[in-house]
Order: C-alpha cells, then structure tokens, then sequence
C-alpha cells in the first residue's frame, strides 16, 4: 500500500472554476470555497460570472453561470487568467468555459447531465466524454447527482429536492482536493437552513458525500496544499467591492457625524449596495428605494440640503437618467457621492458584465460647464478607502462625487485588512450658524466661499437667520440671488472649476523597481490587478517596465504630466475604446497608446504582457 504522504503534492497557487446552470448554485458553491480559503488564510481574488438573461434556457449556453476563484501562499492581483480546475455540471457549462481552461488542466464532470437532450441543448454533436475532444485534459467523470441522491436517501426530501444539492457535493469533492477546513461550510449551512433543519441536514450530508467520495474513490490519486499567506498582521475578512463600498459609506458617516441617507433604485450590478446598507438602520443609515433613478438621486440630493451626507448608487444607464439633478447638485454646490458600478453598454447593454465605459459620461455627461471630482477603486477592498475618499471630497469642497466602480470590482472579492476606526480619516464639517454678510449686516451670503477650499458654507434649514434660495438658475456670487448678468455667470463657472481643479489629491506614485523603465503603463479601476501582475511577469523575464495607476481622475494628479513626460513609450489599457488615453493626449500632449477592450471580460494578465513585451521590443528596434 502507497504512503499517503507521498499523495500529497504541495502548491503555490491554484485556480478553480465551478460552472453549471444559473439554478445550479455555482455563485453559492464559490462563494463557500472562498470563505473556506479566507479562513485557511489564503491570499485570494475572485470572479463571478452571470448570466445576462434573467431566465434563460436550462441548459443552454447563455443560462450557464459561472464562479472563478484563485487562491495562493502569496499576494495574488488578479482572479486568474485560466482555471486549472473546471468543475462542469452540465454539457452548456463544459462547452462554455472550456475553452478558458489550461492544457492539461483538470476537468471534472458530472456524468448524470450528458445525456443526448442536454448535450444537444449545448450543440454538442457527439459526447465529448466519448469522442476524444478532451484527451487534452485530465477528465474526472463522477456521478454527482446519482451520488447526492444516494447519499440523502431516507432523509425525506422529494428527489427533485435531493438532487439541488449536488452543488454542495462538488464543494465537498474540490474541500478534500486541496486540504479545506469544513467546519465552516457546515456551520454555514444549518444557519443558512436554520427554518429547514432538514434541508440544512441533507446539503451537510451531500457536502460530506463529496469529501468521502474524494477520500474513497481510485479517481482521485493526488489532493493538493496550498500553504497559508504570510499577509501584514491584522485582523482580515473576505470582502466584495459592493460591500466594501457599503461599508465605507456607513464608515464615512459614523467620521463625518452626519445622517446618511441613500437614495436608490435598483440596477445590476449595483443592488447589493442598497441591501447591504439598508441593514444598518442602527448606524444612522436611511435607505429610500425610489420609483426611478431620478427619484432616488432627487431624494439624496434633498437630503444633502437637510445635512445629511448624501449617496446615490447606480450603473451606466442609471447615471444618464441622474445627469440632470448631479448638474442641479453642481449648481447648489452641495455634497453628493454618487456610486456607478460600471457594466457593458449602451443601453441595457450587457447588465451582467464589466466595463469601464462610464469615464467621459462621469467627467462630462451634463449640460453646460458642470464639473464634478471622479475616483476609481482599484480592487474589491479599494472600494473601501475610495467611499471614504469620495465622501472626504464631497463634504470638504462641497460638491458632487462620481465613483466608478465596475461589475468585476463590485461581485470579486478578496482579504481586507480591517482598518482601525481611528487611523480613519476625520470627516466632520462645520455648518453655518449665523449671518456672514461682508458688510456687517445680518443677511446669510450662501456663496461666499472659503478662500482655500472656495466651498460655500453649508446652512441647514430652519437655521435661524439663515434662509436663502436654491434652485438651478444662476445665482450671483455671494448673495445667491438669481443673476442674469453675463460677467457674473462667467466668474461662477469659472469658481465651480477652479473648486474641482483644486481639490487636494496625492501625486502619483511610479511603480518603477529599476528605474531604468522607458514603457510606462498607466492605468484605472479595476485594470489595476491585471497590469500589475503583467508588469511582474514583465520583469521576471529580465525586462524593465513601469507602472502608474490613477485612483483620482478629476482632477488627475498634480505630478502626472511630469511623470507622463519621463518615458519614451506611454500605454493604457481600459475596458473602453480609450477614454483615458483621449483625456491624456488631450491634457499632455503624451503619445499615448492605448490598449483597449470591450468583449465584458477583465483583461488577462497574459495578453497584457504579451503587449507589453511587444511595446519594447518596438523601442528596441527604434534603438537599433
């Protein structure tokens, strides 16, 4: 008999993919894998991956849901450019990502899917389990439904019952293939199940069914180690962008003192953050679900003049029909963080994938000369630091903030380090108390701005002495009486730009180990994690490569332009048709090459460097 031991092969990293149907419980599946992996103390990153279609055929391509998730014994930046694990419970799932799937990864199937009707539903013409097309691949073919039912027999449940919890089976497989705690997926369960003790009981039983079946089975010769990630002390927690964001709200607010009130309506992939932050009533969180997206940013915008710290949240075709209030806002010069969680357009678009389509409409997508501040977290637990970000520059310059996130950043997930409440920053304000005419009278000047920030004071109504008038023509500047005068309107434009050209924001910090590059990389948003690992990549092969990226994107760094003008050769990769690239050409006079992308896919780390790689052997041939 073999050593055990010696079946044990030890990892660095590894990237699995469960796929099935959209009922299949694939986000679920991974979801508890990742928690598994957070708790072991795995670096991770995910991503999850939709369906666009609400109900889309079982069994067909476009209803095949999908959850990516890579975890190491090292700091990781992306989900994975290739799974080496795919998990495929149908003949659609298989044939959807297999293509993704590296050669000679592994394949396990669920065998009790592929029969003629269901592989004809995927356009499978023959059984690719029979014909050969896989040889490139380590296939597992295991009976997961016919084992789940087995393994529930006697609990009661209907067989259509018994059969849902073949996803928990394929958890319990992949759990003892590399070495998963158990507890807490066990735990999760009967809480998750707590109304149905026998539910709770049968996904626990299939969970386990698929432990034993890896333990027991000849199938499975190696399970593998990923040892634990040496990441900086603190205490951690598995975090998605829409959640960090969320929390960065509430955190803002609990710094700022101030009410916050969200008004929202529900969009993909934005929701979770109106659900999210409608638990925290008990924190000073007020959440009103409009009937449109005009109402909500109308109610939040009616609730920044109350002084309360205002908040919208969004996708792209949300942020068109919020335009006209976000230039109202611009006008009143009143705060308010408005969250785009980017997804492909135009139009309805694609509501269940990424992109970052939204920078020119967040920098320039009203009437008139209405500037606001931009900012773009760069991962899930950016969002963070970037709400807090957002809410600091709303409050300290009173003025709207547009956030992009994007559909990747808002369902990956990944460690965050929890901060400690002190090391935040302080957000509070000050509000107007009593009359500040410069001529000594009693009267309340509402635009008579701070000579370092050019905010105007903030007065809540019903302050006594300090009524003054609002609404979304002119007003001159000081007094805030309506104006017509041509001089007037040219200085107020003229001030609400000087304000957003002056806020402060840190320079840019070159990523350059050598400093010796002469390609820089310049990025934005989610490309974040994708860039840099292909940088790495870059420099593990001899190379010399820089890499910037820009989390403030009105106004863009002080420093930029003199670090833009170092290199010979400036690259921006974007989920767009270069909007970045157009903003620097325009603003720099920079060269700028853009490498872009719009298939509702991040960037793999490969195809970056392959262009990077390409960008200096051009340099080089220019040399030579």
């Amino acid at each position: 008999m073999s050593d055990p031991a010696a079946q044990v092969r030890r990892l660095d990293r590894v990237v699995v993919r469960f796929a099935g149907d959209s009922g299949d419980g694939m986000q679920l599946t991974g979801d508890q894998f990742t928690a598994q992996a957070a708790a072991f103390g795995n670096d991770l990153a995910t991503l999850p991956d939709f369906p666009a279609e609400i109900r889309a055929p079982a069994g067909t391509l476009p209803g095949v849901s999908s959850f990516q998730l890579h975890f190491a014994d090292y700091d990781i930046l992306t989900p994975g450019d290739r799974p080496d694990v795919l998990v495929a419970m149908n003949p659609a799932a298989l044939r959807a990502n297999l293509k993704d799937l590296a050669r000679g990864g592994t394949v396990i199937v669920n065998t009790d899917e592929f029969g003629k009707r269901a592989l004809a539903k995927a356009g499978y013409p023959t059984d690719p389990l029979a014909d050969g097309s896989l040889d490139a691949y380590q296939v597992h073919p295991v009976p997961m439904t016919a084992l789940t039912r087995q393994a529930l027999t006697g609990t009661g449940l209907t067989k259509k019952d018994a059969e849902r919890a073949k996803n928990m089976f394929s958890l319990g497989l992949l759990s003892w293939m590399y070495h998963r705690p158990t507890s807490g997926t066990e735990q999760f369960l009967r809480s998750k199940f707590a109304r149905r003790p026998d539910l709770a009981e049968a996904n626990v039983l299939a969970f386990r069914a698929g432990w034993n079946y890896g333990e027991t089975t000849e199938s499975f010769a190696v399970s593998y180690e990923i040892a634990a990630a040496s990441l900086p002390r603190g205490t951690y927690r598995q975090i998605t962008g829409n959640t960090a964001l969320a929390y960065g709200i509430v955190a803002a607010g609990e710094r700022s003192g101030l009410p916050v009130f969200l008004g929202s309506y529900p969009i993909t992939p934005a929701s979770d953050m109106l659900h999210e932050l409608a638990r925290h009533k008990n924190l000073g969180v007020t959440t009103f679900q409009a009937e449109d997206e005009i109402a909500g940013v109308g109610a939040a915008l009616g609730a920044a003049f109350g002084g309360a710290l205002a908040v919208t949240s969004t996708s792209g075709p949300g942020v068109a029909l919020k335009a006209e209030t976000v230039g109202l806002a611009v006008s009143l010069e009143l705060p308010l963080v408005v969250l785009d969680v980017q997804r492909g357009g135009p139009s309805t678009g694609l509501p269940t994938k990424t992109e970052q389509a939204d920078l020119l409409m967040a920098l320039f997508g009203r009437n008139g000369e209405s500037p606001v501040a931009v900012v773009a977290p760069r991962s899930p637990a950016d969002c963070f630091g970037s709400a807090l970000e957002a809410a600091r520059i709303a409050l300290t310059y009173r003025t709207p903030v547009l956030l992009l996130s994007d559909g990747s950043l808002a369902n990956g997930s990944e460690p965050w380090l929890i901060p400690e409440p002190e090391d935040l920053p302080d957000l509070r304000v000050d509000f107007a108390t009593e009359s500040n005419a410069p001529d000594g009278s009693d009267a309340f000047w509402p635009y008579l701005r701070d000579p370092e920030t050019l905010a105007r004071p903030w007065a809540v109504p019903g302050t006594p002495g300090l009524q003054h008038r609002i609404g979304g023509l002119e007003k001159a500047d000081g007094t805030g009486e309506i104006s017509y005068d041509p001089d007037n309107h040219d200085r107020m434009v003229r001030l609400r730009a000087a304000k957003i050209d002056g806020i402060a924001v840190p320079d840019v910090e070159v990523d350059d180990p050598s400093g010796a590059a002469r390609v820089l990389v310049v990025g934005w948003g989610s490309s974040y994690g994708p860039i840099g690992a292909a940088c790495r990549r870059v420099r593990h092969r001899g190379e010399d490569i820089a890499h910037v990226h820009l989390r403030h994107l009105n106004p863009l760094p002080a420093n930029l332009g003199e670090v833009l003008a170092r290199y010979s050769k400036v690259l921006v990769p974007e989920l767009n048709l270069g909007q970045l690239a157009l903003l620097l050409r325009a603003r720099y006079l920079v060269d700028v090459v853009g490498i872009n992308r719009v298939a509702g896919l991040p960037f793999k780390a490969e195809e970056l460097q392959d262009l990077f790689l390409a960008a200096l052997d051009d340099l080089d041939e220019v040399v030579e």
